[in-house]
């Protein structure tokens, strides 16, 4: 979009007070994917104890947390072509109830067998959340707020875990590692009961005026009417992977989900068997990370949308943060050539504030989407991006296996990131909306 388009939007902003339900709207996505988040990575914190009482060795244990994302990763095109068929609203509130109720369950698990079947059943049911909230943020929000409004809701990843992880220790070590899944599924069936209350789309919001209306449609925002009954088609699939800003996005978004995955999965074994710590100073340096992290997303999303005010160019101000980060991320190597263990965590944080940048990739995918394929774009993105869920744990699991030292794994990390700079800089090519006959 041209800085003459961003300065029309404002222009039609600033002659009648608007409203700003559009932030309401933002503050309820951010809760959700907080709990997506706690959802799919408790297991990580619950992991030290329950492999002990479940009798679970490190390759085993790669293969549970690798579990998740191979349905998670299979669920991403038709959970995108129910989102363009159904609408925001149901989609996002069947697959909250639907991920809760799972992740409670995972309290009554006996073995491998039966915890493989809910991290099945979680990645089928987890799978609209983000091309949901690309699609919200697109439909409520205009190009000029867009990386803003994704790091917002991005930042729910790691502030549920910076901020709740010593307190699900607590309460694991308190009670058991089963009352971490009782406490966060319960929540989350009834933050979705809250959701079907609460979300409107901008058209049937009670809460939007028409000039805040008027503001986001001046600024790209699209109306969902548009969308919501698109048929699905195999063309539409292969046409839209003929484009690189696809596929380079998606090899980007992979290499950041690659050093994600390892903090939502091994980070916290690191932290007991590599470095040896207890309970109480785990539950310490697991935050440190973590809150890096939503600094990185929250400074991401706030520099991007500053370029974009200053060049005009989406180019410039969407893959330079991303870039950054992704060099960032793969400093992580240097965490092998150090023994302190703050000056361990100090290294891993910064990787992770870099990995934290990289979620404006979702504002990349809100910027080339197709108007009436936005779900589908979604899912194919991110169907390509969580395959890397499924292959670090794996590989991690393997190295440990075969190592016995978790070195390997960090320079598997690291090559990881920089491959997907490379894919930003050379393969992306313009951000620019496609546009399908």
């Amino acid at each position: 979009m041209s800085a003459t388009t961003i300065k029309n939007a404002a222009g039609v902003a600033a002659s009648v007070s608007r409203t700003r339900a559009r932030f309401g709207v933002l503050a309820l996505i951010a809760i959700i994917t907080m709990v997506n988040y706690l959802d799919r990575s408790v297991l990580g914190l619950a992991a030290p104890t329950m492999a002990k009482d479940l009798g679970l060795a490190a390759g085993s244990l790669g293969v549970v947390f690798s579990a998740f994302a191979w349905t998670y990763t299979a669920s991403q095109i038709p959970g995108g072509v129910f989102l363009d068929r159904f609408g925001s609203k149901l989609t996002y509130g069947l697959s909250l109830i639907l991920w809760s109720a799972i992740t409670l369950l995972q309290t009554f698990v006996g073995g491998m067998g039966s915890l493989l079947a809910c991290r099945f059943g979680l990645g089928v049911a987890e799978a609209p959340c983000f091309p949901t909230n690309s699609r919200i943020v697109g439909t409520w929000f205009p190009q000029s707020e867009r990386a803003r409004a994704t790091s917002v809701y991005t930042v729910g990843e790691y502030v549920g875990l910076a901020f709740l992880s010593p307190v699900l220790l607590w309460i694991m070590h308190g009670w058991s590692w089963h009352a971490l899944f009782v406490v966060v599924g319960a929540f989350g069936i009834l933050l979705g009961f809250a959701w079907f209350v609460a979300y409107r789309n901008p058209e049937d919001s009670n809460w939007a005026n028409q000039a805040e209306l008027d503001y986001i449609e001046a600024g790209g925002g699209l109306a969902p009417v548009q969308t919501a009954a698109t048929p699905f088609a195999w063309s539409n699939v292969f046409k839209l992977l003929r484009y690189r800003q696809v596929w380079g996005a998606s090899i980007g978004q992979f290499a950041g989900n690659a050093t994600l995955v390892f903090f939502l999965t091994w980070f916290p074994t690191y932290l007991v068997q590599a470095r040896g710590m207890g309970w109480v100073k785990e539950g310490f340096f697991l935050v440190l990370p973590f809150i890096a992290a939503a600094i990185g997303v929250m400074a991401g999303g706030f520099f991007s949308d500053k370029l974009l005010k200053w060049t005009g160019s989406a180019n410039i101000s969407r893959k330079t943060p991303i870039i950054v980060g992704l060099l960032l991320a793969s400093t992580i190597i240097l965490a092998n050539y150090v023994n302190g263990d703050a000056l361990v965590v100090a290294i891993l944080s910064l990787a992770f504030f870099g990995q934290g940048m990289v979620g404006l990739g979702w504002t990349v995918i809100s910027d080339i989407a197709p108007k009436n394929l936005m779900g589908l774009t979604g899912g194919i993105f991110n169907g390509m991006t969580n395959l890397s869920g499924i292959i670090t744990p794996l590989a991690i699991g393997y190295i440990l296996a075969a190592t016995g030292s978790f070195n390997g794994a960090l320079i598997f990390i690291a090559a990881i990131a920089m491959t997907g700079a490379l894919s930003y800089i050379f393969l992306l090519g313009d951000v620019k909306r496609i546009e399908l006959d």
